[in-house]
């Protein structure tokens, strides 16, 4: 295993969750790590069209497993084909880049892949059953992302030898695993849910095989904290406004164990953006109800987006960014 696994959040920590605004690989490259000091990002273009977005970047990773788009979606096949390449030379495209722009930074990049959960809910087997309908696939599918995000890591460790590189798991379609909620093919039914366990067990795996520190990303409602924390997770993203007074104990729980939480609050599609503290005030807030330390936030909470910038204008994606960047420094300076 690396030493590199260990992460510490620095104080006034902000970043994005992955996806720009555009097609111009430079210029989101340019505005993800020159409107963020402390945790750049490797970004995301889904607008190029498929292959680019997060599923067929992620499939891009995989290792001796294929997949190509079909009417239905996403599906695994028997070789690599347009979709598999088109995804592979963009994500170089892409690391080109990041590179330029990150010549001579030290400190974490943060970079982005689908979590084995949700790309279990979305990829569809040869028989039109998504991969989450078979244990046996899954281990599969587990096993060939595992080592796909381990050499993603490395050659971003080799092209910025000065970063942490910080993996980013998105796991959008995690709660609906769990809850028994992911619909079959026929839509008449859902695969039965998967127990809280192998779900933890799952996404430690994936952790372990990449040797870097993770967070798990989600934008949905009810994100297990919990269940996350004991997977080893270095931080969770999340959409604060979804939280509700039930994950507030979680949330707390997280914090005291010294989780990093990475807080979404500022919209990710156009809106007004005018006072960098108010935006983090509702964190503040539950911080003090929760009696937790005033002195810990800004070295515990993150702030970002409440989800990618891909529907918003390049402007408003990097005023979202330096907005961001403003309200995490607020924390530090004024906890209270």
């Amino acid at each position: 295993m690396s030493t590199d696994t260990k992460f510490t959040l620095p104080e006034g920590t902000a970043t994005g969750i992955g996806s720009m605004p555009g097609e111009a690989a430079r210029e989101a490259a340019r505005t993800a790590t020159g409107a963020l000091e402390i945790m750049p990002f490797l970004p995301e273009l889904p607008a190029r069209g498929p292959g680019a977005d997060m599923i067929g970047r992620t499939l891009g990773m995989l290792v001796e497993l294929y997949a190509r788009l079909e009417p239905s979606g996403w599906r695994f096949g028997d070789r690599p084909g347009r979709d598999t390449r088109r995804a592979r030379a963009w994500l170089g495209e892409d690391l080109d880049a990041m590179e330029e722009f990150t010549q001579g930074f030290g400190g974490p990049l943060k970079v982005q892949a689908v979590g084995p959960w949700t790309l279990a809910a979305a990829v569809e087997l040869r028989n039109g059953e998504l991969a989450l309908s078979d244990r046996g696939a899954y281990r599969d599918l587990a096993e060939s992302l595992g080592e796909g995000l381990r050499l993603h890591v490395a050659e971003v460790r080799r092209r910025v030898p000065g970063a942490q590189v910080v993996l980013q798991l998105d796991e959008p379609s995690l709660t609906t695993v769990l809850r028994g909620e992911v619909r079959t093919a026929s839509g008449y039914r859902t695969y039965r849910a998967v127990d809280r366990q192998v779900v933890e067990a799952g996404i430690r795996d994936i952790i372990a095989a990449a040797d870097a520190p993770a967070i798990v990303h989600s934008c949905a409602p009810e994100v297990p904290f919990g269940l996350l924390r004991r997977a080893g997770v270095a931080g969770v993203s999340f959409d604060f406004s979804l939280l509700t007074e039930g994950d507030w104990e979680s949330f707390g729980e997280a914090a005291e164990a010294g989780t990093a939480l990475f807080a979404g609050v500022v919209p990710g599609t156009e809106a007004g953006l005018s006072d960098p503290a108010g935006s983090v005030s509702g964190v503040r807030a539950l911080w003090h109800r929760l009696g937790l330390a005033p002195g810990a936030l800004g070295t515990s909470v993150a702030v970002t987006p409440t989800c990618g910038l891909a529907g918003a204008s390049p402007a408003y994606a990097r005023a979202a960014l330096v907005h961001c960047a403003k309200a995490a420094r607020s924390l530090v300076d004024n906890p209270e």
